[in-house]
Formats: structure tokens, sequence, C-alpha cells
């Protein structure tokens, strides 16, 4: 723990939560290393289950991002998502390999996401959400109303018919994996950093903040955008995932039905409750595949469930029961121990 002391007179002092447990430490760097070699050990199966498991991740830690931190409550993160798999497409049209593509296309759809978030933020609560999925559809009918790009019926992906399946299913799952730790190394820092400290102040209290100087339109606009960008590399690598891109597949607004389950089942504000979510929903999702409607039915309970026993998501309960921290990036209020007699 680094630890910051408040006045002499002051009996508390404030710690900043660092990566103290070796053994979180350790485990991080163990399962990063397996992850890495994971085309290499696992069956193509698992491969390719893995690299669907991390688009929800990116897509999952994009929306705490957004809620979990800066308040905003977003249903329409699937337009940036549909974005980057057009963008993608878009650039390998005009010949650039696909995955060269991904990290060009996730920064169109910042670039795209500025502009937006001038309207947007004008905008709070309910209003705010409704207007993002504005924002997705319009998005997904301009996409439509481009013949270059296919319009309604979709085009082939360029580029990933000349690689053979095992060769594409390796690919696909190391940009996926890559994509996801880049999104995930990303949101750490910019939690740790200043712009962190700032979004914790928002959410516990935005007119305190404000009134203390802090610029929260501006930190907004910029999560914003950052989640427009992450949301792009989850676009991307699906559509490098698939030959075929078409609005259906990109745009569906079961992605953010995706991401809004795992961040609040796993727990909001925080890193790892979004990841654990993702497993959770992956977990249930391959054991329930074959009980149809059913299978609806036992996500919407479980999360029914959480809403009400377990408001903070899993992940919060375990910390608050273990006092475990994978992913450590909030300041922590320090009693002093009692004097010895």
């Amino acid at each position: 723990m680094s630890e910051v002391t408040l006045p002499r007179d002051s009996t508390l002092s404030i710690q900043r939560s660092t990566f103290s447990p070796l053994l979180s430490l350790g485990g991080v760097v163990v399962i990063s290393i397996f992850f890495t070699l994971a085309p290499w050990i696992l069956a193509a199966s698992w491969v390719s289950i893995l690299s669907n498991f991390f688009i929800l991740v990116i897509m999952a830690t994009m929306w705490n991002l957004l809620a979990g931190y800066a308040g905003m409550i977003s249903i329409g993160q699937q337009g940036f998502v549909g974005l980057g798999a057009y963008a993608t497409l878009y650039l390998a049209l005009k010949g650039v390999n696909p995955f060269v593509a991904i990290p060009f296309a996730a920064l169109i759809c910042g670039v795209i996401a500025i502009p937006v978030t001038f309207l947007l933020l004008r905008l709070r609560g309910g209003y705010f959400a409704v207007a993002t999925w504005v924002v997705a559809d319009s998005a997904m009918l301009l996409v439509l109303s481009v013949a270059y790009l296919g319009g309604g019926t979709g085009k082939y992906m360029p580029g990933l018919l000349a690689l053979s399946p095992t060769a594409l299913n390796h690919d696909v799952y190391l940009a996926t994996w890559f994509g996801a730790l880049v999104v995930l190394v990303g949101t750490y820092l910019i939690l740790r950093s200043r712009v962190g400290l700032l979004l914790s102040s928002m959410r516990d209290n935005e007119v305190a903040a404000r009134s203390a100087g802090a610029k929260v339109t501006t930190t907004r606009r910029m999560i914003y955008v950052v989640a427009a960008i992450g949301c792009g590399v989850a676009g991307a690598v699906l559509a490098v995932s698939q030959p075929f891109v078409q609005p259906g597949n990109e745009f569906q607004l079961q992605f953010a039905a995706e991401m809004l389950f795992a961040s609040m089942i796993g727990g909001l504000g925080t890193i790892e409750g979004p990841i654990l979510g993702s497993v959770i929903f992956f977990t249930l999702q391959q054991a329930l595949q074959n009980w149809g409607a059913w299978y609806l039915i036992i996500f919407g309970s479980l999360a029914v469930a959480v809403a009400i026993w377990q408001p903070r998501g899993l992940w919060g309960a375990i910390r608050d029961r273990f006092h475990v921290e994978l992913l450590p990036v909030g300041y922590r209020v320090k009693e002093p121990k009692a004097p010895r007699d």
C-alpha cells in the first residue's frame, strides 16, 4: 500500500491500493501467459469459445467504464461495435489487411464519437440512455444506405478466405486476446490516474465534484470516446472472426443486453466485475444452450436475484467478504491502530 498522510492533527491516513499481495500479481501473470499460449494447447472449439468470451469482456469493460464509473447508462454501445466492424470492412476493401485494420477501425469509432458527445451529454438519466439507442440505430441505418459496404445484405471480408481454418482461428483468437488485454490495461491505467479519481468523485457526488472544480462534462466526454474506441475494438475483432459482415450481426441489440448483464452480475464500479460476469455468462450459455428459451428465463432470474440480494454484484460481495482486489484502483481511509497497554 502506498500511503498519503493527512495533516498532523488528523488521526486518519489515506491508503492507495497496490499490488501488495504477490499472489494476486502472480495469478494475473500466470493467467496472461496461459491465454497467450492457448491456441497451441487447447482444442480449436475452445479457442473459438475464448475468442467470443474476450469480445464480451471488451464490451462489458467499456460499458462498466461508462455506467459504473462515469454514471452514463448506455443502451446503444452496439452502435460502435457495428461501426468498428464496418470500419474494418471498409479498410479491408481498400486493401488493408483486416487484422492490421483493427486499431485504425477503433480510432475511427473514437473520432465519430467526439461530435456525438456534444449532443448526448446535454441529456441525463433515461433521456441519455434512449438517445444512445437512437444513435446506434442511426449508425445502422447509415451503414444500410452505403451500397459499397453491401447495404442490407452485407459483404464478404476480403483477405480472410486465403487463410486456412486453423490459421484463421489462431489469428482471430490472438486478435481478441490482445484486444482484451489492451482494453483492460488501458482501463486500469485510466482508473489509476487523476481521471479515475475524478470519476470516483463524480460518481459519489457530482455537485460536490463540480464545486471542487472538476471538469465533469470534459471528463465524461473523454470516457465516452474511450468507450467508443473500446467497443470499436470489439466490433473489429468480431468482423474478422466471421467472413461475412452484415448489419444484422454487427448491430445486435443483444450485445447491449450481454454487456449490461455481465457488468451488473459481476459488479459495477470494479475492473474485475465485468470479467467475472463474462465468465458466468459464458458458463451458463454453454451449459444451457440446448434448453431453448429456458436459458433466457434463467439469465433473467439470476440478474433479478443479484440486483435484489447483491446490488454491488458478485465481485463486490467477494471483495467485501475476503478483502480481495486483483486490480486495485481506489483509495481507502485507514484508521490508526489502538495503542498498546
